[in-house]
C-alpha cells in the first residue's frame, strides 16, 4: 500500500468505528434506522433461517414487556391494525366476545393511552418496542396535529388516529407494521 495512504485508510476506518451506531437514516418506512438495525438487516436478508429466528426472538421479547404494560391477556385478545388514507384505527378485542374481564381490560387501557397519545406521550409503546420503533418519534412531536379518539368496539375498544400530514400518515403506518411485525400472532394487519 502507498504509505501516503495510509493515514486516510486510518482516518476512514477510525470514522465508520466512531458511527458504528449511529443513525443511519430517520426513514419510517421499514428502513434500518440505527447501524444496529442495517447490520440485522444485513445479516437476515442473507440467512432466512437467521431471520425467522431473529424474529422469534424479538417476538418474545416484545411479549414480556408487553405484559408489563398492558393489563390484557395477550393469549385472549386481537390487536388489528388497519391503514386509512387519514391514519388509521387500532382495535383491541377479545377473542371471546363474552370474556367480560378482558373487554374491561382493554377498554380501561387503550382509553388511558388515548389520553396519553393526545399528549404525546407514547411511553407505553416505547417500553415495549424501544424508543427507536419507526414512526415513534414523529408521532409524538406531531401529536398536535393528531386526532386521537376512543370508541368502544365489540368485545373490545378502537383507537382512530386521523390527520391530514401526510409525514404523520406515514409515520403511523410504519408504527402500524411495526406493531404487526414485534406482536406476531396476537397482531394482525385489518
Amino acid at each position: 500500500m502507498n504509505p501516503r495512504r495510509r493515514p486516510l485508510l486510518a482516518g476512514l476506518v477510525a470514522l465508520a468505528t466512531a458511527t458504528a451506531g449511529c443513525a443511519t437514516s430517520g426513514a419510517t418506512d421499514g428502513r434500518p434506522t440505527t447501524q444496529a438495525q442495517a447490520d440485522q438487516q444485513a445479516t437476515t436478508q442473507a440467512d432466512p433461517q437467521a431471520t425467522a429466528q431473529t424474529q422469534a426472538d424479538r417476538q418474545a421479547e416484545i411479549e414480556t414487556r408487553s405484559r408489563q404494560v398492558m393489563p390484557f391477556d395477550l393469549e385472549r385478545t386481537t390487536h388489528r391494525f388497519t391503514k386509512t388514507g387519514t391514519g388509521g384505527e387500532q382495535t383491541v378485542t377479545a377473542k371471546d366476545p363474552t370474556d367480560a374481564q378482558q373487554v374491561t381490560l382493554i377498554r380501561g387501557h387503550l382509553s388511558e393511552e388515548v389520553k396519553r397519545f393526545g399528549q404525546g406521550d407514547f411511553g407505553d409503546p416505547a417500553s415495549i418496542h424501544g424508543g427507536e420503533m419507526p414512526g415513534l418519534r414523529e408521532l409524538a412531536a406531531g401529536h398536535d396535529r393528531i386526532d386521537v379518539r376512543y370508541t368502544e368496539a365489540t368485545a373490545g375498544a378502537r383507537i382512530t388516529y386521523t390527520t391530514s400530514d401526510a409525514s404523520l400518515i406515514k409515520a403511523l403506518h410504519a408504527w402500524f407494521d411495526a406493531q404487526v411485525s414485534d406482536h406476531g400472532r396476537h397482531a394482525e394487519h385489518g
